[in-house]
Order: structure tokens, then sequence, then C-alpha cells
């Protein structure tokens, strides 16, 4: 049986700057890849919060005609780059996909530094409610060099230099342009919607204000959702911190468990990374 915590006396001992992302490698792979998932869920949610992005992506009708395209596509090439490195063919491939797809767009670099930055915070505000451990100081930074360097070789520009910079951009930004939009409600919706499609149709009803629950109350009323109860908010909370600290007494995985180490939706028998992102109309 392997030592739980083995990866976390590797991670003490590495460089969170220089060996960023094989630290992040451990995280997503072995540490909290569920966790990880899930936070970055949220974090994807929370960009629709801004107008100026839920415009966008309402425009090209993506996440309306092909949720779980889209959805399964982000997740990929973020999981490539985490999977691989940002160095790595399969990791700069992705990249230069990513790229690609944004270049058809007009995104404020202002967007984008947000964009970025929830996935930082997002996975680690997680692990301090649900993590079958709490994250390392190595880990926090670590999150933080790979996704800035990540920001960098996507050219987006001013991205702060420290952890606690770029935290007060992420807070101040929230507070400066979060705010309802119909724009949010369409793609909030159909998000949620393709969450909840993942499950068998007779837990749809339940479903709806779980689902709430995991949202906070700034992106609730960007959304114009419901607030769930509180009630079912502790419920749920509940849940999510006993499976962490039941986790604590299963031994460290032998493999890694990446999101594209399995079958998706959209691509059971594989995929290419070239052909990853929006249907082009031709």
């Amino acid at each position: 049986m392997l030592n739980r915590y083995q990866n976390l006396h590797l991670i003490q001992q590495l460089d969170p700057e220089k060996d960023c992302w094989q630290i992040c490698h451990l995280m997503l792979g072995y540490e909290f890849p569920w966790d990880t998932i899930r936070s970055l869920e949220v974090a994807l949610m929370r960009t629709y919060c801004l107008p100026s992005i839920s415009k966008l992506l309402n425009k090209t009708g993506e996440f309306i005609h092909r949720p779980q395209k889209r959805y399964d596509d982000t997740s990929i090439m973020l999981t490539e780059i985490i999977k691989w490195g940002f160095e790595s063919e399969r990791g700069q491939e992705a990249l230069q996909k990513m790229n690609s797809i944004h270049r058809r767009f007009q995104i404020d670099n202002a967007d984008f530094l947000y964009v970025l930055s929830t996935f930082i915070y997002e996975p680690i505000h997680w692990n301090q409610r649900f993590g079958w451990r709490l994250m390392c100081e190595n880990e926090k930074l670590a999150t933080f060099y790979f996704w800035r360097q990540v920001g960098k070789l996507m050219d987006i520009k001013n991205i702060p230099d420290t952890y606690q910079e770029f935290e007060r951009y992420n807070q101040e930004y929230e507070k400066a342009n979060f705010r309802y939009s119909d724009y949010n409600q369409k793609i909030g919706e159909s998000t949620r919607d393709l969450f909840i499609s993942w499950f068998p149709k007779w837990m749809e009803k339940p479903l709806k204000p779980i689902t709430y629950t995991l949202l906070d109350d700034t992106m609730l009323d960007a959304f114009g959702f419901e607030h769930p109860s509180p009630l079912l908010c502790r419920s749920v909370e509940f849940v999510l911190k006993i499976r962490a600290r039941i986790l604590q007494f299963f031994p460290a995985p032998h493999q890694s468990d990446f999101f594209i180490d399995h079958p998706t939706r959209t691509y059971p028998n594989g995929y290419e990374i070239a052909k990853l992102g929006p249907v082009v109309k031709g």
C-alpha cells in the first residue's frame, strides 16, 4: 500500500516556480483529480458572470447548440497542458490550438486576465472547503506560477508578478464587473443543464437546486438563479466534507486520473487536438 502522503512529501521538496508543472501534474493527476475538475467547472461558471464574456459565448452559439462539445474541448486542452506540460509537444499543440481559437474573437485583455486568475484561485478555494487535505504553500504557489506561464504563452498582457497581486486583481475585477445580464442567464442555464444531463432524467428536478449550492451569492445574482435554501447548502457541504474525510484513509493511487485518461462523451473513440474547438461554418 502506497503512503497517502508520499506525493505531498515530494511536492514539499520541489521548487514551486521551477517545478511548477511537475507539482500541478501531481495535483491534478494524483492528489485532487475529482476536486480539481469540479473546481474548474465552477471557475468557468464564474467567468460567465461577466456580460462581456457571456455575450461573446452566446454569439458563437457553441454553448447553446453544442454545450457538451464545448465543455469537452475546453477540458481536453487544459488537461493536455497540465498532463504533459507547456514545454511538451502535446502541451504546445494544445496551446497553439487555444490561441488560434481565441484569435478569431475580440477579447479584452482584462477579461483574459480574469479567466486566467480563476484557474488559479478557484481550485484553491475549493480545496479549502472540500479537500481531503489542505494544499501546502508549494502547491498554491506552483498553481500561480504554472498558470502565469500559460498566460504568457497565450500572449496575455500585464499578468501580476505575485500570487497576492493576482488574487487581489481577481477579487477587485469581480466586484467591478459581476452583474446580471440576459446573456449570463442564457449561458448559465445552458451550462447548468449540461451538468444535470450527465445524470438520470428523474434526478433533474432535485439536481437543479443542488447545483446552485456550489455557486456563491454573487454568481447566483449574476445568473438570475434562485438562491437555494440554507439547509440544502449545509447538507451538500456536509456530504462533500464527509467524502473528504473518508478519502484520507484511502491509499495513494497507483495510476494517474486525468480527464483525458478516460473516453469523453464527445470523443468516445479518442480525439485529435487539431480538430478541437468551435465548428467553423463554411
